[in-house]
């Protein structure tokens, strides 16, 4: 992974003293709200319904163990001893108090972490597969061109103040976990028949109130031109984008009113004038970029020793494994998704212990390394068949192992009403009531994959518009309602929005709804059909006469 050099380092430490000015002359009365709104937002603080929240970058989700113990000590110290991953790969403290957040950008600092352009309008995370360098359906790692992107964007000067937030995704591999069609930019890493590689480049995509898929606007891009037509894009976008409104300043909402086509040609024409700038990438640069993501000291071939046999005695484990593991690259390896899904905990939350649990399990089984995905999950890529059992072991005993990825109730969720001051609605205990229903692993086995998407408000952080079930926290005359909406999915080739199923519920209401779909899905599917597929095949007429009847 990336680490900072003695210019990063001393850009990051000159940021915090900035800050740390900034903030103390705003609690001195020196600078008025309105004066210190944009010095935070830059910063990554936001001011929530009952504290300050602070958003902490992991690039493209990745980080290491001693970063891991940092965000644990930083929740014990400042918070109330836990930390929220956030569906683009970040990790959000929900209650430190303003005068300690320079003191906590400080600490940081001090293992390559920041906060900068966590929020406003800005080029925000770049994000990935969590699978990255590792999977078998793999064109080509990813991560090299997000650190490229990441450098390219921190600091822009030209693009600090955009009509609106920019989301970039890039995705490496065939099947898209990294959503790249609702992303502002989403790029795809594609090989062409001498296996060059290139990029498909998707523009437009977007969740919030108006959700888009992006369109593809340039295909197979040559690398050396990723960061001009980047440009090109974004100054089209900063010179066109609406800012009267800001619900219609995303550049969604300019790829829809120009049509793709016209807007392509915008990009072309500003193109031409950056194809051969300095920031055409060089050999020298990539290269530089793919030595930071070179392999671990795998060892060749290992022994699985008695994996088969401790899969055989222990259908718990046996559980985990098909669940929560994914198939390698290397021969004698998998990665390990550890579930932040537990019943009875709010999705993505962990607590302190249990990230220096999970940076003490990544130094003994994963070369130290972590992964945060969008499912907002923490992963362990590169363990041993023959060490699965203990790792399991240490899971199990820490609230770490519930084997549910990707089915019912390893739902995405934002922090909604509880904490956040746009939301409109509770998400959290909802989403408590939804595992509860569900907690019968056998059945959600039967079930398959189905992903679950809640947010709590139409700024979509819990992408409710992509999940196969979507659930949306609405206001209806003070009153907190939950509108249902069915077959959203991310794929590149399959992505589209799922559709409101009919008028919005009360919250006790909620689980029955789900209950209901279910059963709708189970007496229709096709032997080995997922939900998503189901519900296309049949339509929504089915599942509304169960729910409204």
């Amino acid at each position: 992974m990336y680490k900072y050099d003695d210019f990063d380092q001393k850009l990051v430490d000159e940021r915090v003293i900035q800050f740390r000015d900034q903030t103390q002359r705003y609690l001195d009365g020196k600078l008025a709200d309105t004066e210190y709104l944009p010095l935070r937002l830059q910063n990554g603080i936001y001011i929530q319904k009952h504290a300050p929240m602070l958003r902490v970058a992991i690039p493209y989700g990745m980080l290491n163990s001693i970063q891991m113990r940092k965000l644990a000590h930083i929740a014990r110290t400042y918070d109330k001893n836990y930390a929220h991953f956030t569906t683009r790969q970040n990790v959000q403290f929900n209650w430190p108090e303003l005068k300690d957040t320079p003191d906590i950008l400080a600490e940081l600092a001090t293992v390559q972490m920041h906060a900068i352009q966590t929020s406003g309008n800005c080029i925000r995370n770049t994000t990935t597969d969590q699978f990255a360098g590792i999977a078998g359906d793999e064109v080509t790692d990813p991560r090299p061109w997000c650190e490229i992107v990441r450098q390219w964007s921190t600091f822009h000067p030209e693009f600090a103040f955009l009509p609106r937030k920019f989301k970039i995704a890039i995705s490496g591999t065939t099947e898209d976990r990294a959503a790249i069609r609702f992303h502002d930019v989403g790029l795809q890493l594609v090989k062409n028949e001498q296996g060059e590689i290139g990029f498909d480049v998707y523009v437009g995509g977007g969740l919030g109130r108006t959700p888009l898929i992006g369109e593809l606007v340039k295909q197979n891009l040559a690398p050396q031109h990723l960061l001009t037509y980047l440009e090109a894009i974004l100054r089209v976008y900063n010179q066109f984008g609406r800012r009267d409104n800001k619900y219609k300043a995303r550049i969604k909402i300019l790829v829809k009113a120009l049509g793709v086509e016209a807007f392509a040609e915008r990009v072309a024409a500003e193109w031409q004038y950056l194809v051969d700038s300095p920031s055409t990438l060089t050999d020298k640069v990539i290269n530089k970029a793919a030595s930071f993501f070179l392999d671990p000291a795998y060892e060749a071939n290992p022994s699985e020793g008695d994996f088969a046999q401790q899969r055989a005695d222990n259908k718990a484990f046996s559980r985990f494994v098909t669940n929560n593991t994914t198939a390698h690259k290397q021969a004698g390896y998998v990665a390990v998704t550890l579930s932040l899904k537990k019943t009875g905990v709010p999705p993505g939350d962990v607590t302190d212990a249990q990230m220096d649990l999970i940076a003490d399990l990544a130094d003994q089984y994963s070369f130290g390394e972590l992964r945060i995905s969008h499912h907002q999950n923490v992963i362990l890529a590169d363990v041993k068949k023959s060490e699965l059992y203990a790792l399991w072991q240490a899971l199990e005993a820490n609230g770490l192992a519930t084997p549910n990825i990707g089915k019912l109730t390893d739902m995405i969720c934002c922090p909604g009403g509880d904490f956040c001051g746009l939301a409109n609605a509770k998400s959290i205990p909802v989403a408590a009531a939804i595992q509860e229903r569900f907690d019968d692993l056998d059945y959600l086995y039967d079930l398959g994959e189905i992903e679950l998407n809640f947010s709590g408000c139409m700024n979509a952080c819990g992408h409710h518009h992509i999940g196969n079930i979507g659930l949306l926290g609405v206001d209806r005359k003070g009153e907190e309602f939950y509108q249902l909406s069915l077959g959203g999915r991310a794929g590149r080739d399959e992505a589209n929005v799922g559709k409101i199923l009919g008028p919005s519920l009360k919250q006790e209401l909620i689980p029955d709804a789900i209950e209901k779909v279910i059963k709708v899905y189970v007496e229709n599917r096709l032997d080995g059909e997922l939900f998503v597929d189901t519900y296309h095949r049949i339509g929504q007429e089915k599942f509304k006469e169960r729910v409204y009847a």
